[in-house]
C-alpha cells in the first residue's frame, strides 16, 4: 500500500525517516490503515491473528476475559505502541487476550513478513524501521516488567504506594495526574475496585495523600509537605 506521510510522520515507528523514505516503505511493507471506533474489538481471545499492529492515534485496552465473560484490563496502550508481535513469532496458534479500542483510534495493521524479513532492495530506511520496532518493543517490555513489580507487592496499600510513588518520580513532582480511572487502576493493579477505593480513602484520612479523580498529591510525614 502507499503509506501516507501525513498519517505517520512524527511517530516513533517512522522516526528518522523522511516523507520520501515513508513513501518508499510503501513498496517494501504490506500495511493498511484501519479506523476503530471506541468499544470495537481489534481481535478477540482465541483468534488466530498473524498481523502486527501499531497505534497511530488513540488507545486500546488489553483485556483478559474468562469463561463467564468477566473482563479485566491487563494493560492500556496508547499512541506509538506496537502489539501482537509476540504471538506472530511464537508457536501459539491463538491469542490469550482481547484487544478493544478504548477511544476512537487509527491503527496500522502490518504483515510481519514484509516488516522483518530481509528487504530485497536492501534500503537503509527499512533497516531504520526495524531498529525503531526493536526500540518500541523494548520499551513495552520495560513497562510490563514495571507492572509485575506493582502486582507482586504483598498488600493493596503496598501496590498503591509503589505505583503512586513511581508516578510522582516520573512527574518529578508530588502532584500529578494518573492515566487510569478507578476501575482501570484496580484492573491494572489486580485489585478489587471497592477495596482499592476503601484503601485510598484510608490513606487520605491518614494524611498520606490527597486525590480528586485522576489527580493525586502525595504528602510528607504526617500529611505535611
Amino acid at each position: 500500500m502507499e503509506l501516507k506521510p501525513s498519517s505517520v510522520r512524527g511517530t516513533t515507528l517512522f522516526r528518522g525517516l523522511t516523507d520520501e523514505d515513508i513513501q518508499k516503505m510503501g513498496e517494501c511493507i504490506t500495511a493498511r490503515e484501519r479506523v476503530y471506533e471506541r468499544g470495537s474489538f481489534i481481535f478477540h481471545t482465541g483468534d488466530d491473528v498473524r498481523s502486527v499492529y501499531y497505534i497511530i492515534s488513540g488507545s486500546v485496552h488489553i483485556l483478559d476475559e474468562d469463561f463467564w465473560g468477566n473482563r479485566s484490563i491487563i494493560e492500556v496502550m496508547g499512541k506509538d505502541i506496537l502489539f501482537g508481535e509476540a504471538y506472530v513469532f511464537s508457536a501459539m496458534e491463538s491469542h490469550l487476550v482481547s484487544v478493544v479500542a478504548a477511544e476512537n483510534s487509527v491503527i496500522l495493521e502490518i504483515d510481519p513478513k514484509t516488516l522483518f524479513e530481509t528487504c530485497p532492495k536492501q534500503c537503509e530506511c527499512h533497516m531504520q524501521l526495524v531498529r525503531n520496532v526493536l526500540s518500541i518493543v523494548s520499551t513495552k517490555i520495560v513497562r510490563l516488567t514495571e507492572k509485575m513489580i506493582y502486582v507482586t507487592q504483598r498488600s493493596i496499600r503496598d501496590k498503591l504506594l509503589l505505583y503512586l510513588s513511581k508516578c510522582a518520580q516520573k512527574a518529578k513532582s508530588n502532584s500529578f495526574d494518573i492515566l487510569y480511572s478507578r476501575q482501570q487502576l484496580a484492573d491494572y493493579l489486580c485489585i478489587d475496585r471497592s477495596a482499592l477505593s476503601h484503601e485510598l480513602s484510608r490513606m487520605q484520612k491518614q494524611g498520606l495523600l490527597k486525590y480528586n479523580k485522576h489527580h493525586f498529591e502525595l504528602l510528607g510525614e504526617h500529611g505535611k509537605m
